[in-house]
């Protein structure tokens, strides 16, 4: 006897009563159903479905009131096939998503005996079918755990499940008729690459969303062991047209998934498939900013997902350029102005997705950072837009607190979308008009009623829309806006579009002359007939004249941006002097011209910068690449200690493949000018002591020495194995490299080349034990050889340092690479007065820290060694006449009262004389001075010993710094480090009388 459903079958629940009647119109059509079911299975002696239903628990029975009170989906689902709920009951489907392996399982099961296209088209829909049941049923009943990241995940896996399982039940079923592609020329078989994008690339779907693809092949060819033979080309499209078909025709069952193929190159116009070639010349070659936008989500999804990789691998230059790419800012603006049209013309305002902070919005944001900040920060090259914001607070491009209203805000509206489609399976982000509906999407948000779901929605797209436009808003409309510097500073109110105007050369004659000249000199320029040429200049250059146009729109864009800073600056003519080279260094990169157009706040730092250092103004036009470090005040006036630049330089060399030394060679060299701009911007801001400028950049040197000393030694030991120890002595690599010099003393500046010795303690006799081993001796001379290449090697980003070996033991008659033993033979027997006077500022920068000790104990006995007192003076003295002779400054200029901060008497190098003769003359005594390699702490030694009256000391170190100072600020200003006048009398006199006290008038 065929059952009905029972009056309390469905229980009460928060269903709100306006649904009750809908609900109450559902039953009876259920009913009448599964009554007909019954019928059916009673005369095939079957359990009649009802029965199933009845067995249901209370709690499930809560939730089916609930879902089918939103979704008609769901009724129409059970009405066409009322045995599916307890059999999703029975496998678990209604709790928990099932996994991507048992997904294709039943799949492949129940495709296992179709035969032909129509039925397989069945199979894909129905399945599809009844796993969306289960989906949209966790959508809406919400298991615990569940959440809409993993109801999206649910609906791109089953995607991929249908892609995959109707590809390869074509490839087979036609295999007969077509074959099978040639193999690839390494032997590997082919298959279709089918890359997901949008959000199928995501893993992110939404409950009825389209699903964007791009079909491929590896290589060209043509098909084997079929009836007839067809081109490569052929055989993929045929597959690939069949493959559409199999998700996207409508049959009697619908359809499986809406396939949009429009994102592939040149679109609906363009080939349905390209080989992997064809599509990387595409893309080098005329490939779109959009296009770029479009494959940041980009994923293998079904087919030969190994190669989908591989060619995704070789677009990815594409896609994330190496260096910031501001100029995507500007595609996403331009871009979010059609769609803002686009949704005014249709009065599209409810619209969720496109609409003002609506889903879009979100993804603009996020994927700004991606296209900008990719290609240097590789964490964000992901597809996921989830773990793409979360990357962001770490990389410091967005606050916390913005990410943690941002994912709840995307969280809501795409929990909004869900409830949308959930009513109809149908793809639509606009909110619904009836009132019914808008009960349904209420109770499916778990909200009290349609007001509240719009207050929240008022709520959160507020927010969005806030971070949208701090991100991809407009920076004129910012800088015109009262408060801004560009209409109140230095520039007397200037507009910009005063400073267009002036820049495009469309300013006649005003009533008191020149407009052009007016507008300059109103704006605090000195020489405004100079500025006004100079502009003309380069507006009419050769270069400017045969820019591309999206270059010179965006070089038009910044100029008068930039020439409002410049008269905010406190010297507008040496600022537009020091910039404008800077500028026509860009022009051929004009990244970099949007970098500083969307970037304000930077505009500001450079002009502070370039207004007090014509060396970081030549430094920035030189190595455009460092504008990026503009763009963090915090740290480009912080700069890092060694622990952080060693973990900054070694996450940024973790992020390229060990085998590519040229790129790896590139972050070097842009680190290293990157952490000295940092230095120099400090030192300018006067944020940091003359000491700590020094400490800053030899720690810069010794941290690239270590990077450049690992890359090496990997390059040695792959090539010839690892060199044979000296009876089994411990260590590493049994090599050092020995600073001398500056950078033994602890004193770089800016600009100072290395002086280096480098010493090994292998087995002399000894060679590796690689494939093509090597004595030791080559080995390590090798090592040394390709050390100082790396250094000096000049890359697009400059080199590394200029390197000095002249100090090696016998200098450049010597061996580049000596013994530690050796070394301390040389020292002992054979080294001059000199030698042992650098030595006393020299000390181990990098390499096994067991040979640095010993290095440190060779040295120490050294410098410790008695010495005739007589004869260590009289050899320091000669020495020292002799520097001043060859470098000191000539005698006419001396008459002119100039004076060469180190090189004249009484200035820095007769400091450092002094310091190492006291040294070398009372090491024996005073065990304290062999410690130190520093000028400074050398003195302090001498002080706290009482080896000179702390008077003398405390002279020392004021004239010391102060000449350091001046160097130092004559590196910045390009000037040379000499003294004019009477400025450093006063230390020049006590250095002097202390260098006559010690070393000539000694009593």
């Amino acid at each position: 006897m065929p059952m009905a459903l029972p009056e309390d079958f469905l229980p009460l629940t928060d269903i709100p009563e306006p649904l009750w009647a809908a609900l109450g119109k559902t039953r009876e059509r259920l009913d009448e159903v599964l009554t007909r079911a019954d019928n059916l299975a009673s005369m095939q002696e079957l359990d009649p479905p009802s029965e199933s239903w009845l067995a249901l628990a209370p709690a499930r029975r809560e939730q089916l009131a609930r879902v089918l009170a939103i979704s008609d989906f769901v009724v129409d689902t059970l009405i066409r096939y009322p045995d599916w709920l307890s059999s999703l009951d029975a496998n678990g489907e209604l709790d928990e998503a099932p996994d991507a392996e048992t997904l294709s399982q039943w799949l492949d099961e129940a495709l296992e005996d179709v035969e032909d296209e129509v039925g397989m088209q069945a199979v894909i829909r129905r399945f599809r079918r009844a796993r969306m049941l289960g989906i949209v049923w966790r959508d809406l009943s919400r298991p615990e755990g569940t959440d809409m990241w993993q109801i999206a995940a649910s609906v791109s896996c089953l995607a991929e499940t249908c892609l995959e399982g109707a590809l390869a039940w074509l490839e087979a079923h036609f295999a007969p008729r077509w074959g099978r592609p040639a193999p690839r020329a390494d032997g590997s078989s082919q298959r279709l690459v089918v890359l997901g994008m949008g959000k199928l690339g995501a893993g992110e779907l939404n409950l009825s969303s389209d699903i964007d693809l791009i079909f491929a092949f590896p290589e060209k060819g043509m098909t084997q062991g079929g009836k007839r033979e067809f081109d490569h080309y052929e055989y993929f499209t045929k597959l690939g047209q069949k493959l559409i078909s199999a998700l996207d025709a409508v049959t009697a069952d619908g359809f499986a998934f809406r396939v949009d193929m429009r994102l592939r190159p040149l679109g609906d116009g363009g080939p349905l498939v390209g080989s992997f070639s064809m599509l990387s010349s595409y893309y080098q070659d005329q490939g779109r900013e959009w296009e770029r936008y479009a494959m940041l989500k980009s994923r293998p999804v079904a087919g030969d997902r190994e190669g989908g990789a591989e060619l995704l691998a070789s677009l990815r230059p594409f896609v994330y350029r190496k260096y910031l790419d501001f100029g995507a800012i500007e595609s996403l603006r331009e871009m979010k102005a059609l769609i803002n049209r686009e949704v005014k013309r249709k009065g599209m305002s409810d619209n969720i997705k496109l609409g003002p902070g609506g889903i879009r919005e979100v993804e603009f944001v996020v994927q700004a950072f991606q296209l900008i900040r990719g290609g240097r920060d590789t964490e964000l090259q992901v597809t996921s837009l989830k773990t793409a914001l979360e990357s962001l607070p770490p990389l410091d491009l967005l606050p916390q607190e913005v990410v943690d209203e941002l994912i709840p805000a995307y969280v809501f509206l795409r929990d909004l979308e869900h409830a949308l489609q959930a009513l109809e399976d149908r793809q639509t982000q606009t909110l619904p008009m009836e009132s019914v509906d808008r009960e349904r999407v209420a109770l499916a948000l778990e909200m009290e009623d349609w007001p509240a779901v719009m207050a929240r929605l008022a709520e959160v797209r507020e927010q969005v829309r806030g971070h949208f436009d701090a991100v991809i808003a407009d920076p004129e409309e910012e800088l015109e806006a009262p408060s801004m510097k560009a209409t109140e500073g230095a520039g007397g109110g200037t507009s910009l579009d005063e400073w267009r105007a002036l820049w495009r050369g469309e300013l006649g004659r005003g009533e008191n002359g020149d407009e052009a000249y007016e507008i300059l000199a109103g704006a605090g320029f000195g020489q405004p007939d100079v500025a006004a040429r100079r502009l003309n200049d380069l507006r009419q250059s050769r270069q400017i004249q045969s820019m591309q146009r999206i270059g010179y729109e965006r070089l038009d864009a910044l100029m008068p941006m930039l020439l409002a800073a410049i008269a905010d600056s406190d010297d507008p003519d040496r600022v537009l002097e020091r910039v404008l080279p800077l500028i026509e260094a860009v022009l051929r990169r004009t990244a970099y011209l949007a970098l500083l157009r969307e970037n304000p706040d930077a505009l500001e730092h450079l002009m502070r910068l370039c207004g007090a250092s014509p060396w970081i103004a030549e430094q920035l036009a030189r190595y455009p690449i460092l504008l990026d470090e503009l763009l963090n005040p915090a740290t480009l006036y912080t700069p890092a200690d060694k622990d952080r630049l060693a973990d900054e330089l070694r996450q940024e060399l973790a992020r390229i493949p060990e085998d590519d030394e040229e790129s790896q060679l590139e972050t070097l060299r842009v680190f290293k000018h990157a952490q000295v701009l940092h230095v120099a911007a400090s030192d300018i801001a006067g944020a940091r002591h003359l000491m700590k400028v020094s400490d800053y950049l030899t720690f810069i040197a010794e941290v690239i020495l270590e990077q450049v000393l690992a890359m090496a030694w990997k390059h040695m030991v792959r090539k010839h194995g690892h060199p044979q120890r000296r009876n089994d002595a411990p260590g590493d690599t049994h090599f050092i490299i020995v600073g001398y010099g500056k950078l033994g003393g602890i004193e770089l500046g800016y600009g100072s080349d290395l002086d280096l010795v480098f010493i090994h303690d292998a087995d002399s006799q000894g060679s590796t034990d690689g494939e093509r081993p090597i004595d030791n001796a080559v080995f390590f001379t090798r090592l040394g050889q390709r050390i100082i290449h790396l250094l000096t090697a000049v890359t697009p980003a400059g080199s590394l340092y200029e390197v000095d070996m002249r100090l090696r033991p016998s200098g450049n008659s010597g061996l580049l690479v000596t013994t530690l033993d050796a070394f301390a033979d040389y020292q002992r027997q054979q080294a001059w007065t000199w030698e042992h006077q650098a030595l006393v500022r020299a000390r181990v920068v990098a390499g096994d820290r067991a040979l640095a000790e010993r290095f440190d104990a060779v040295r120490r006995e050294i410098l410790g060694r008695r010495r005739d007192p007589d004869a260590l003076r009289d050899d320091v003295v000669k020495m020292r006449y002799k520097m001043r002779e060859h470098l000191g400054t000539s005698p006419v200029d001396q008459k002119e009262g100039r004076f060469d901060i180190k090189q004249d008497a009484g200035g820095m190098v007769d400091i450092e004389f002094l310091c190492q003769y006291a040294v070398l003359a009372m090491g024996h005594e005073t065990h304290g001075l062999l410690a130190w390699s520093d000028n400074i702490r050398i003195l302090e030694t001498l002080e706290s010993s009482e080896r000179l009256p702390a008077e003398d000391c405390r002279r020392l170190r004021e004239a010391y710094l102060a000449y350091r100072n001046a160097s130092h600020h004559a590196a910045l200003t390009k000037q040379e480090a000499h003294g004019e006048g009477d400025t450093f009398d006063e230390y020049r006199r006590h250095v002097s009388e202390l260098w006559t006290r010690l070393l000539e008038s000694p009593t």
